[in-house]
């Protein structure tokens, strides 16, 4: 399956970027200004992928029933905005392993649940991004993962079969919807992994423990 890969899609949060410190630093600010006392960034890492669900949850304990989510959950999106470029970065490997993907043919892309309010302008802050011949956030389409749709999506712009298609991804949504779409399915053992940490029962196809090791399941990398 991974030798005759010919584009690779890849989920953004706990997969190329690691955006946990400034998603966690947002949240966090919310818990200070109501005198609540500052929490460690190690306590909100597990959960950087699930966005304003995941950091609201830890931080206050609130979930998307509760009468106040929505109007904090915009109160986290618009402190987020503020800071969403200062503490991430990419993680160690992906710049090596992107421009081995071009070298060697391979269009690559995003396919992530964040909108494209954050999507966007934080993608085009880093030159990783220039080379990616699909960005599909999680409004570019009416669903967003596990859905397959977005990961079809992204290989409709990369003018790709889905079968051809590989997807990475740290989160079991990301292999749900990568195995939904037809696709060769990767999950990253060095993200985030969400409340549930047994990869193995996410029936992906392959497991990584850094993004250098995709390379060697790829052509002749």
């Amino acid at each position: 399956m991974f030798q005759s890969a010919q584009a690779v899609l890849f989920d953004l949060d706990g997969t190329l970027i690691d955006s946990a410190p400034d998603l966690g630093a947002a949240v966090d600010q919310m818990r200070v200004a109501r005198g609540l006392s500052s929490l460690p960034l190690e306590h909100y890492r597990p959960m950087a992928g699930a966005g304003a669900r995941g950091m609201l949850g830890l931080a206050f304990g609130m979930t998307p029933e509760h009468p106040d989510f929505e109007t904090m959950k915009e109160e986290f999106f618009v402190t987020y905005e503020k800071c969403m470029t200062e503490r991430t970065r990419i993680f160690d490997g992906v710049v090596g392993m992107i421009e081995r993907l071009v070298a060697l043919g391979l269009p690559w892309g995003v396919v992530t649940n964040k909108s494209s309010r954050f999507t966007d302008p934080l993608t085009a802050s880093m030159p990783l991004f220039a080379t990616a011949g699909a960005i599909v956030s999680g409004n570019t389409t009416p669903y967003a993962k596990p859905h397959p749709e977005p990961l079809l999506e992204a290989a409709r712009r990369l003018s790709m079969d889905p079968a051809r298609c590989v997807y990475v991804g740290d989160d079991e949504r990301d292999i749900v919807a990568g195995l939904a779409a037809g696709m060769g399915t990767v999950a990253a053992t060095y993200g985030y992994l969400g409340q549930q940490s047994d990869i193995s029962r996410w029936n992906a196809h392959l497991l990584i423990d850094s993004p250098m090791d995709l390379l060697q399941f790829l052509k002749s990398a």
